[in-house]
């Protein structure tokens, strides 16, 4: 969902050749990216543990996979 909205604001920048929302869009995107390294990831490593330090390396942060990964064969 962050990335959506951030590509609806750079989407308007370039439709309307907003420099203005183009930094906009840049400033948004670094509160997302705070948000998910200092509240988001934090919690779940401390809901999920290991598990989700084992997901955590193996999907990307914001560019998605080319291929599926598919989780082990034990997880719930």
């Amino acid at each position: 969902m962050y990335v959506a909205v951030l590509a609806v604001i750079a989407g308007q920048a370039l439709l309307f050749g907003s420099v203005i929302l183009l930094v906009y869009a840049g400033a948004v995107w670094l509160l997302f990216h705070g948000f998910v390294l200092l509240y988001e990831e934090p919690t779940l490593r401390r809901k999920f543990g290991p598990a989700y330090d084992v997901y955590r390396g193996n999907v990307r942060r914001w560019w998605p996979r080319i291929k599926p990964w598919r989780g082990s064969s034990s997880a719930p």
